[in-house]
């Protein structure tokens, strides 16, 4: 096996630079923790970007993987296929929704949201193509998907981007109904901003937003790539609203770890598309299927979704004591297991600090850290990620403070 050391250096080397790379090199994870190609053991509040929801290796989705490795990994979609089957009936069982598109990855989930909506849309007019989504926003790296999102940042050197998106203030209700004219299709919009700093729709801003596009003959998607599958206290965040989508989009923890997006729509809006409209090659593998059939049945059965609301509470108080406490920590928001720490000073030392003590979080917008554990955690596992934070924040104003900061 490579050295810690000889692996970075052949990434540096042969792997195209499209990533801040922290020093460390993850070989092995079980349940919330993870171990460094060096034997480092370290409690992961990342979890994959809100990827591993039931922690790492769970044995029931690995066992499904590796029966189905011996199984059949791929067909194509120009057949049935049993597992593909199974897992939308589930999803739309679970939903509100009526039907499922399936891929690969949040930005293609979103992609063909973005498709659906608009072939939907000529059917009333051949004008009514524009789409809303919020400033701080985050839809993927595709170009339609980057032009969505609301960051200025994640779009420089890619014009000319496509045309078609109106960008408003998050929470904004007066913008959005000023935004909502006659050709526009859809709103698109993420419950809880993640890459935006963990911002967390208003309940009568979501509420309103749905009225409006009622009234106005425009659809709305949401954006649960990171929101859904439990992690903030309910199955999808849009049970926090009550309210429901006209399109959702899902990813990330949808298949326990494994590589899976999915697109669910109303009946209605499903009958936009028709054979050959839109594709995946690998979309709803067989694999990938009967790893998100795990996943799910884990996930409800063994009720880590309310774990996620009890944790979540837990967590978030622990979090709002250290207002206070420390000069620079601002602002504690979140839902559930979606969870961030605003600071007025940028984060990334004490992201490093975190590290170096064995807790893995991640800081977003310069200076919001960001947390979101795997569903499975416990508040043992909040108390030690404390600890260890509370260290680093109090070496963090030592070193503010002989800096005369």
């Amino acid at each position: 096996m490579l050295s810690q050391q000889d692996i970075i250096a052949k990434g540096d080397k042969y792997v195209m630079r499209t990533y801040g790379r922290t020093p460390i090199t993850l070989v092995r994870g079980k349940g919330v923790w993870v171990w460094d190609a060096e034997g480092k053991k370290y409690l992961d509040f990342v979890a994959g970007l809100a990827v591993n929801n039931l922690g790492h290796c769970h044995p029931r989705v690995v066992e499904a993987i590796a029966r189905q490795a011996g199984t059949l990994i791929h067909c194509s979609n120009l057949y049935y296929i049993e597992p593909q089957v199974r897992l939308a009936e589930q999803l739309v069982n679970n939903s509100a929704l009526d039907r499922v598109f399936f891929c690969n990855s949040g930005a293609e989930a979103v992609e063909a949201a973005i498709k659906l909506a608009r072939k939907h849309a000529k059917k009333v007019s051949q004008d009514k193509s524009q789409i809303i989504t919020a400033l701080q926003s985050f839809h993927g790296r595709t170009l339609a998907a980057i032009t969505a999102t609301g960051q200025p940042k994640y779009q420089k050197g890619y014009e000319p981007l496509p045309a078609g998106f109106k960008h408003v203030p998050f929470n904004d209700f007066a913008a959005m109904e000023e935004a909502l004219t006659d050709d526009v299709c859809a709103v698109l919009l993420e419950p809880v901003q993640g890459e935006g700093g963990v911002n967390v729709a208003e309940r009568e801003y979501l509420q309103g937003v749905r009225h409006l596009c009622d009234e106005r003959g425009a659809l709305l998607i949401l954006d649960e790539v990171q929101t859904g599958m439990g992690r903030t206290g309910r199955l999808f965040a849009y049970e926090h609203y009550g309210i429901e989508p006209d399109i959702l989009a899902l990813a990330k923890a949808l298949a326990g770890g494994f590589p899976m997006g999915a697109m669910l729509a109303r009946e209605e809006i499903a009958r936009a598309f028709s054979p050959g409209d839109h594709a995946s090659t690998f979309g709803g593998n067989p694999l990938a299927c009967v790893a998100a059939i795990a996943s799910l049945g884990v996930l409800l059965g063994e009720d880590y979704v309310k774990n996620a609301e009890v944790v979540g509470s837990y967590f978030r108080k622990r979090l709002a004591d250290l207002i206070g406490r420390y000069h620079f920590v601002k602002e504690v928001r979140g839902l559930g297991l979606m969870l961030a720490l605003e600071l007025y000073i940028p984060g990334a030392g004490i992201v490093d600090r975190c590290r170096n003590k064995g807790l893995l979080v991640n800081c977003v917008k310069e200076n919001v850290l960001r947390f979101v554990p795997p569903l499975i955690v416990s508040t043992e596992d909040v108390d030690a990620a404390m600890k260890i934070l509370i260290e680093a924040l109090d070496e963090e104003r030592e070193a503010l403070d002989s800096d005369g900061a």
